[in-house]
């Protein structure tokens, strides 16, 4: 745990998914331009009202990001923060179970413009407004404590960060219901896309900001933002600029695909056979996406319509995976 350091509040900032690919359905001429203008507006953000910036995971879509460029320019933000940014660590920043020196999020905190949880524990103290507040982080896929006491000495409040699936509104399949962590006031949450009403479970508070960057269609109505915890323990909404109508919508609509959502069922008839989709050239020109995001959307709303059975996505899911490499 590092030594303390002031601050007027901090700024939870949603998984920005900086990518050189742009995502299927986004209509951005460039979409690194848009994913770094909103890092730079929230690093503003925290020097006007000195703000701890804390990044909830997947700073990156993928876990070795190729460009340099986008890298570079990402540390030339950061390094504009009154104070060293903080970060845990999302399943998209990760190659293996754990952070390693092959992963660009371990490069970029090599670089000292930005601080990494990469195993859980105590992660960070601030005095905020005469209160100390100790911040605690989970990473992805590794287990969220039950009590966090034991991580810090005397401290006012404790916060947690996790990366996690967690069960907000309705549990879904493979969803962690949220539980009590002992002495910790608030947890709050990374991985999931859409924003999520705060829930109580004991003494401590869930909360789900949703990303700053929406990637999928199902969060057409979601309104970027990060939300600031300040001295007077409020979690105050800081708007991220955004274009609203950024997604191209030619052609069918395709349902949920963000983690954390169920999608609708689907009663349509589909295409007999995955291999008509893999070979799809429709005026989506799906295969021509930078990701290959719109053809992997047809192919779960498949799975889900015909119950395929996970031996059999598996497969699918590596030729995909093969096909947009």
């Amino acid at each position: 745990m590092s030594d303390l350091r002031e601050a007027d509040g901090i700024l939870f900032i949603g998984d920005p998914h900086l990518s050189s690919r742009k995502p299927g359905r986004r209509k951005d001429e460039s979409f690194q331009d848009t994913v770094l203008g909103k890092i730079e507006h929230l690093i503003g953000q925290c020097n006007e009202r000195r703000l701890l910036p804390v990044f909830l995971g997947d700073m990156f879509d993928t876990a070795v990001e190729e460009d340099e460029r986008i890298k570079t320019r990402l540390a030339r933000i950061l390094r504009k923060s009154w104070t060293l940014p903080l970060s845990n660590v999302g399943n998209h920043d990760i190659r293996n179970a754990v952070l390693t020196d092959g992963d660009s999020l371990a490069f970029l905190a090599e670089t000292g413009v930005i601080r990494v949880c990469a195993h859980s524990g105590a992660f960070e103290t601030v005095r905020i407004g005469g209160k100390t507040v100790g911040l605690g982080a989970t990473p992805y896929g590794q287990p969220i404590p039950t009590d966090a006491r034991p991580y810090f000495g005397q401290v006012d409040m404790i916060v947690w960060l996790t990366h996690h699936d967690v069960a907000f509104e309705n549990a879904y399949p493979g969803s962690m219901a949220p539980h009590a962590v002992a002495g910790c006031r608030l947890v709050v949450n990374g991985h999931m896309h859409l924003y999520k009403k705060p829930l109580k479970v004991g003494a401590t508070v869930w909360f789900n900001p949703g990303n700053i960057t929406r990637q999928a269609i199902d969060a057409m109505e979601h309104e970027p933002a990060a939300f600031a915890l300040t001295a007077k323990g409020n979690l105050d909404k800081i708007p991220v600029p955004h274009e609203r109508a950024v997604f191209d919508l030619t052609g069918k609509l395709i349902d949920a695909i963000s983690p954390g959502e169920v999608p609708r069922k689907d009663t349509g008839e589909g295409d007999s056979a995955f291999v008509n989709l893999l070979k799809a050239d429709t005026s989506l020109e799906m295969a021509k996406t930078d990701d290959g995001a719109v053809l992997l959307e047809e192919i779960e709303e498949k799975f889900i319509r015909d119950n395929t059975p996970q031996e059999v996505r598996s497969i699918i899911l590596d030729l995909h995976a093969l096909a947009v490499a």
